[in-house]
């Protein structure tokens, strides 16, 4: 069983900050996990910051949030820093896993954890 937890969010005042953990639990030969994704209410999901092939940040991001890993928890962190209300969503991450016995990944999203950035 593999198992991707969200965890950090919460409520936050205009220009706040908030740190978000990525965990992967279980057993499998590999994984990589991609990056923090959000979903707005009545918007899609929308990539917030990926730390694949280095380190890339939606417009909205750059500046205020930064992405960083752990290898040896298979822990991803998004601290976010100058937090505004238009930060409000659902923040989920992506991993992709390669588990025991499978010749493939498969992507895995954790449940979201949510972010409400208001006065």
């Amino acid at each position: 069983q593999v198992q991707l937890v969200e965890s950090g969010g919460g409520l936050v005042q205009p220009g706040g900050s908030l740190r978000l953990s990525c965990a992967a639990s279980g057993s499998f030969f590999s994984i990589n996990i991609v990056g923090w994704y959000r979903r707005a209410p009545g918007k899609q999901r929308e990539l917030v910051a990926s730390i694949t092939s280095g380190t890339n940040y939606a417009d909205s991001a750059k500046g205020r949030f930064t992405i960083s890993r752990d290898n040896a928890k298979n822990t991803v962190y998004l601290q976010m820093d100058s937090l505004k209300p238009e930060d409000t969503a659902v923040y989920y991450c992506l991993a992709r896993i390669r588990r025991l016995g499978h010749s493939y990944e498969t992507d895995y999203w954790g449940q979201g954890t949510q972010v409400t950035v208001s006065s």
